[in-house]
């Protein structure tokens, strides 16, 4: 795969990694990267990329919906109230990653997410104040000179496992924070390098 921005039929140049998918095209185009605050939004994201360690992100993006399904559309509320049983019959969801730690590990994080939220700061806040709450801005030209963590990943990966959240470590952060935008990773030449920072939300990406 190229390691520069790519220039497509559409007129856009994009950083390389969304190759020609157009659902990975899209979510690249209107979501990795676009800064997110909202807590619950923030959780599921972590999640996921606990999720794909081991795996491609277009994998978990494509099941994404299936997990939202698995999981109460990722409220941390019904989540940390997950019993054994429950475990036990994700362990059968066809539809999901089964893998029985990082289901078990959905259900502890859920749990230091409630915690957080109960005592103060909210998980948004805590999360984006290790980057003073704006995003980080970097000018890589190839994708070769993006890092896989960072000492910000590698200090919020310390924190949340601190706090009895799992399958965080320094590089599953860094991917977490390239994805809501904490750091602005898009090849300079990319087009949402200079966009994505201002995007709104948007509506969610179902896979085709």
């Amino acid at each position: 795969m190229s390691r520069t921005a790519k220039l497509h039929p559409d007129g856009k140049t994009r950083c390389p990694w969304p190759g020609e998918d157009p659902f990975y095209i899209a979510y690249h185009d209107t979501e990795w990267g676009v800064p997110e605050y909202d807590d619950r939004a923030l959780y599921e994201k972590l999640i996921l990329d606990g999720f794909q360690a081991g795996l491609s992100w277009i994998t978990i993006l494509r099941k994404r919906e299936n997990f939202r399904k698995a999981f109460d559309d990722f409220q941390p509320e019904k989540i940390a109230r997950y019993t054994d049983k429950k475990v036990h019959a994700l362990m059968n969801d066809a539809g999901i990653v089964r893998n029985r730690a990082k289901i078990e590990g959905t259900v502890a994080s859920a749990r230091s997410y409630l915690e957080i939220m109960e005592k103060g700061p909210g998980f948004s806040k805590f999360l984006w104040d290790f980057v003073d709450g704006k995003p980080k801005v970097n000018q890589f030209k190839t994708t070769a000179s993006v890092p896989a963590s960072t000492p910000v990943s590698i200090k919020i990966s310390k924190e949340l496992g601190a706090r009895g959240f799992k399958f965080v470590g320094p590089t599953i952060v860094y991917a977490f924070m390239q994805a809501t935008g904490m750091v602005n990773d898009h090849l300079v030449t990319c087009y949402c390098h200079a966009t994505c920072g201002g995007k709104p939300r948007v509506p969610r990406l179902k896979a085709k």
